[in-house]
Formats: structure tokens, C-alpha cells, sequence
């Protein structure tokens, strides 16, 4: 399997913005890309249907013919912790029924980009979690920064946890987070300092977050090498 998992310093730092970003990007260079996230937690009833947000955001990236049972596996209700929101609806989260699901979607494709839920060590069941899901698929990770005051911690405690896992870290995007971050180019130089991986991106305050718009703050070259770095 050829790709990207991607994770975040924490929830809510644009994980889905930037994964479909590279979704977009890929697909401009040639690649045939399958976007999955595995695991949702949080859907709103829209015109007589649930919808997850993010489920959709990659779907619209996605030049491919993968419909949303296909990018989103499983999505619950709830929007919280998925052993919760499965715990809710009388659920359980089969380990070896996520992972079947992004190995189908892949077959589709020539390399994917899955996408994690919240940080690093998300709970999916009792005894399994979301840095298990990655060492499971065994995907280069793209960790997303959320840049805001204490991104230097949670990004370089996340940078560690991932190498514990022997993971390769493919590198790491910077999306920036309201409110805005006091000392930004200190703290940008002090991350490509102390994280051994590339920069395949930074991402300004922006009004459109699509996917042809996030393009333009990542790089493609960076990004493009470490694709070709994958065995």
C-alpha cells in the first residue's frame, strides 16, 4: 500500500482540509488517489440523510468513482471519541473490518491518504487505537500542526510518538489557527528545528479551504519526494 496516514497535533487542526489538499495535489501530478477516513465520529441529518462533514470534503476532492460508504467506512452519530459514539449506538469497532475497508479502497487506486481521528492516540476500542490503525497499515504519517500558542509541545511529543511506533514520518504541515499565533516565525523556525522531516506545507488564514485552494500552501516537491520515498 503507497500513501500518507494523516494525523494531528490534536482534534480540530485541519486534518480533513489539509488531507484532501494532498488528495487534490496528488491528482494533479498523475495519481489515482482513494481518500478514506476509516473512522467518523459526527453526523448532521441534511435533507433526509446523515452526512459527515469530512466524509464529503474528501469525496468532493476525490476524481475517482468512491462514494461516501467507500471514503467513510464508518461513521457514527455522536461527535465525540468513536468508542463512545460506537458505545452509543449499541456498536463495537472491529479492528479487522476498518482495515479491510481502507485495503479495499486502495485496490482502487494507486496510493491513498487516510486520514486518523483527532491526534495521535484517539481510542477506537478498549484495546486498540488510532496509532494502532496506522502501525496496522503501516502508511508514512503527515502530521498536521495546529498553530497556536502550545503547538511546540503537542507537536514534537506527537513527532516522538509516532517514530516510537517505527513509523516513518514523512513530514508535517502548518495550518494556521485563530487566534492569531503571537511570536509565528519564532515558533516556525523552533519546528523545523526539532522535527527531523520535512515542511510539506504551510497554511495561511484562509476564506476558501478547498482543496484546489490548499494546493497552493503545500509543497509539491516535498510532498511528491516523499511519496517516492515510500519502498
Amino acid at each position: 500500500m503507497r500513501g500518507f496516514f494523516v494525523t494531528g497535533t490534536d482534534t480540530g487542526v485541519g486534518k480533513t482540509v489539509v488531507s484532501a489538499g494532498l488528495v487534490w495535489l496528488l491528482q494533479q501530478h498523475g495519481w489515482r488517489v482513494a481518500p478514506v477516513k476509516p473512522v467518523a465520529a459526527g453526523l448532521e441529518h441534511i435533507d433526509g440523510r446523515w452526512i459527515n462533514a469530512d466524509v464529503l470534503r474528501l469525496r468532493e476532492a476525490c476524481a475517482l468513482p468512491l462514494d461516501e460508504a467507500d471514503i467513510g467506512p464508518l461513521q457514527l452519530r455522536a461527535a465525540c471519541a468513536p468508542h463512545i459514539a460506537a458505545a452509543l449506538e449499541g456498536a463495537a469497532i472491529a479492528p479487522h473490518a476498518v482495515l479491510d475497508a481502507v485495503r479495499r479502497a486502495a485496490a482502487r487506486a494507486d496510493c491513498v491518504v487516510v486520514e486518523g481521528v483527532g491526534g495521535w492516540r484517539v481510542p477506537l476500542t478498549d484495546t486498540w487505537d488510532s496509532a494502532d490503525l496506522a502501525a496496522a497499515l503501516g502508511l508514512p504519517v503527515v502530521l498536521v500542526v495546529g498553530l497556536r500558542l502550545g503547538c511546540l509541545n503537542h507537536a514534537l511529543l506527537s513527532a516522538d510518538a509516532i517514530r516510537a511506533r517505527r513509523l516513518p514520518l514523512a513530514g508535517w504541515v502548518g495550518n494556521t489557527l485563530p487566534p492569531e499565533m503571537p511570536w509565528a516565525r519564532e515558533n516556525l523556525s523552533a519546528l523545523r528545528a526539532h522535527i527531523a522531516a520535512p515542511c510539506l506545507g504551510l497554511v495561511p488564514p484562509l476564506r476558501d479551504t478547498g482543496p484546489r485552494a490548499l494546493t497552493d500552501h503545500l509543497n509539491a516537491t516535498a510532498v511528491l519526494d516523499a511519496l517516492a520515498a515510500i519502498p
